[in-house]
């Protein structure tokens, strides 16, 4: 068995497990970043094959610096958004199915059209390729006692430690809104409260889906028309308890809300 295919095999027991490690085994840790996107795309069909499940997007990881230096990293990352881990707000997740649960108030983007291959996007040329905007909150979840020392390649290729969206109504007049400055703020079982903005997220979260446009053909993908894009937090990081009410509320673009069953 070749190391991409182990590396693929043990992630994918150590989701099914919820058993965690410190680290891969030395003779599994892929080698470089597109090793780990290698892993990440055969761990990904093992996930929806099981349960029968579609990829419907991206998230990305990594965008604002708060991240990079939890993580241990120096730049974004993408994972894979699935059809089974995916909800309409308001949302009940079961607390015990994470071994994590960081929640991360996110602006989630659906593109309108194909992004054509070719040109190196930015925020305003990106524009004309979404649809819709739509407030999010992303669960992430990871199977390292320590996630900071692992680095990206790790990361990445268990699905960028994807563990599930949520997201609101979709808001068709984004094109008024000014992301830069745009204020969230997640808000813990109605009291604690973490105040953020797009500006956390590579400044402006349109810079994170030209980002993805720019990153996804040099593996051999695209974004295309219909696909979700979630842009990384924007506000603190928040390590979710089973029987949490959260509630991110993002003004004009709306609110999104969740909670974690106790058992």
């Amino acid at each position: 068995m070749d190391r991409v295919t182990a590396a693929c095999e043990y992630l994918f027991e150590l989701r099914s497990t919820q058993r965690q490690v410190a680290a891969l085994p030395a003779d599994l840790v892929p080698q470089s970043i597109a090793e780990g996107y290698l892993v990440q795309e055969r761990l990904v069909g093992k996930i929806l094959n099981r349960f029968g499940s579609q990829p419907i997007g991206y998230k990305i990881a990594c965008t604002s610096e708060l991240a990079q230096k939890a993580l241990g990293v120096d730049g974004p990352f993408f994972g894979v958004l699935m059809s089974h881990s995916s909800y309409s707000s308001p949302a009940m997740l079961r607390g015990s199915d994470f071994v994590v649960r960081c929640a991360e108030a996110e602006f989630g983007f659906e593109m309108g059209a194909d992004v054509l291959p070719g040109p190196v996007y930015t925020a305003d040329t990106i524009r004309p390729f979404i649809g819709t905007a739509r407030p999010s909150i992303e669960i992430v979840d990871h199977r390292y006692h320590d996630w900071q020392t692992v680095g990206a390649p790790s990361l990445l290729a268990d699905n960028a430690i994807h563990g599930a969206w949520v997201a609101g109504e979709p808001y068709a007049d984004w094109r008024d809104l000014d992301f830069a400055r745009h204020p969230v703020t997640l808000v813990v079982n109605g009291e604690q409260t973490f105040p953020g903005s797009g500006a956390a997220v590579l400044g402006n979260p349109l810079n994170v889906v030209a980002w993805l446009a720019n990153q996804l053909p040099k593996f051999g993908r695209r974004l295309g028309r219909g696909d979700r894009v979630t842009t990384g937090i924007t506000t603190g990081i928040y390590l979710a308890r089973p029987g949490d009410h959260l509630t991110a509320d993002f003004g004009p673009l709306g609110q999104v809300s969740m909670s974690f069953t106790t058992d």
